[in-house]
Order: structure tokens, then sequence, then C-alpha cells
């Protein structure tokens, strides 16, 4: 049975529902498996060979390479899972967050202080102005 998902039409929104949690299940055990010091040093010294002993798709192996994290979510990364590598990188939430909108850290953080990012065009696509 296929249920009616009216958040798939917001621009750049990455919906974590049951559907994601599947397809991202072995990217997101992975990820948990970082909270582990042992594996930390494993996966620092060979990430491709650690990667390899998870049965995630290549897309999914070559996004955590390439800290892609957006790239992570569309295959099914869970952001608080994903928060696992990037700590393992020693960086914050913030700097993660704004690698993925494509700004620096001092430029997300003013955003945010600001107020966030304008929900100009970043609503259901055809949802009428100022409704």
């Amino acid at each position: 049975m296929s249920l009616d998902k009216p958040y798939t039409n917001i621009p750049g929104t990455t919906i974590f529902d049951a559907d994601m949690a599947r397809i991202g299940y072995h990217l997101n055990q992975f990820c948990m498996s970082l909270m582990k010091a042992e594996n930390r040093e494993r996966f620092k010294a060979d990430e491709r060979a650690y990667l390899n002993e998870w049965p995630m798709t290549e897309e999914q192996k070559l996004a955590v390479l390439d800290r892609d994290y957006n790239r992570m979510m569309d295959q099914g990364g869970n952001i608080y899972f994903l928060a696992k590598i990037f700590s393992s990188d020693g960086l914050s939430f913030q700097h993660a967050a704004a690698t993925m909108t494509g700004m620096s850290q001092e430029e997300y953080a003013q955003m945010m202080l600001n107020g966030g990012r304008s929900p100009q065009g970043n609503r259901y696509l055809g949802e009428e102005k100022g409704k």
C-alpha cells in the first residue's frame, strides 16, 4: 500500500521516513559503529576497507568518502546518525550544516542568528503566496 506523502515536493528537503530508514539502514548502522573508539580508528586507518565491511550501496560508500552529507541523506542517511561521521572528523554540527547549505561556517551561523533561511522558494511546489 502506497502512502500519500505530500512532503515530497518541498524543494531541497529530504524527509527521513520509514522508506528512507529502510534504504539507509546499513549506512546508519555504519555511522553508529563509529561510537566505538576502535571502530573510529579502523575507519580512519583505511576508510574504504572499513566501508567495504558494510553491505552499503556503492553510492552510499562514495558519499561517505566524499563527506557529501546531502548525498548521504538522499541515500537514506539520518542526520543524527551522520553526526557520528563529522564528529569523528572533529567537526561541529554547525560546520557540517554549513557545508550542506554551501555556506561557510561563519555565513551559516550569521544566517541562523538572523532568523534562519527564508521560506521564499522553500514551500510546497505550487503553494500560493500567502497561504
